[in-house]
């Protein structure tokens, strides 16, 4: 009985931080992202279903649904709620696309993409980062999604063409290998410009050999590393 009534506590004290957490979750995705013009339901309901406290450090996880970049360790960071909304509503997914993501840093953009892409294809840099990272996925259930350790620079040419490229590390320039292994009428997002403290978010498409691009507003990026420094 002594055992039934400690299992019993455990167990409910499990649900109820799960609670809290869909709680905080909801709360995070109507005030701090569908009030700020996050239109897409296919996004916001991503942003309901992947659980950011799972994609944090252990020390952060009481700030995991403010809306703020954290650390992550190796001088990377979780990217800012919004912002990652904000990323994908703007690649317009529509729910069979193969994507690559450059910078896969604690892997939350990846699953969120991976909530409404077909597969997703992302390269990380930080060989801690990718083993951590590569593993956290599989657990959580992300069969759609391949990792690979590398630098993001040169894309992935064996699993090219792709509809969308997203790189969630800053550069000031647009790699040429990303934008060769974009599909014809593909977009690459990336934020774009040379100071560390803010860039512009940059969207591009691909048509007939062009690429036309919309700027979408100031954001805050660490910098690629890696050839994109050279």
């Amino acid at each position: 009985m002594a055992y039934i009534t400690i299992l019993s506590i455990v167990l409910t004290g499990a649900v109820h931080a799960a609670d809290a957490f869909t709680a905080r979750r909801q709360k995070m995705v109507k005030k701090d992202i569908e009030s700020r013009g996050v239109k897409d339901k296919k996004v916001l309901d991503a942003m309901l279903n992947v659980p950011r406290h799972l994609f944090v450090d252990k020390t952060q996880i009481d700030k995991a649904y403010n809306d703020h970049p954290l650390p992550i360790g190796e001088g990377q960071t979780i990217s800012q709620p919004y912002v990652v909304a904000l990323m994908t509503e703007a690649v317009s997914l529509k729910g069979n696309e193969r994507v690559l993501e450059i910078g896969t840093g604690s892997g939350y953009q990846a699953a969120i993409l991976a909530e409404i892409a077909g597969e997703v294809f992302t390269i990380e840099i930080k060989k801690g980062l990718f083993e951590v990272v590569r593993e956290r996925l599989k657990e959580l259930g992300y069969g759609n999604v391949h990792v690979k350790h590398g630098d993001g620079y040169f894309g992935w040419e064996e699993r090219a063409p792709f509809d969308v490229i997203m790189v969630t590390a800053s550069a000031n320039h647009i790699p040429p290998p990303l934008l060769a292994q974009l599909k014809e009428g593909g977009r690459l997002i990336i934020p774009l410009g040379s100071t560390v403290f803010f860039q512009t978010l940059t969207l591009v498409k691909k048509e007939k050999g062009s690429f036309p691009i919309r700027e979408l507003g100031s954001v805050a990026f660490v910098p690629m590393t890696g050839q994109a420094q050279k």
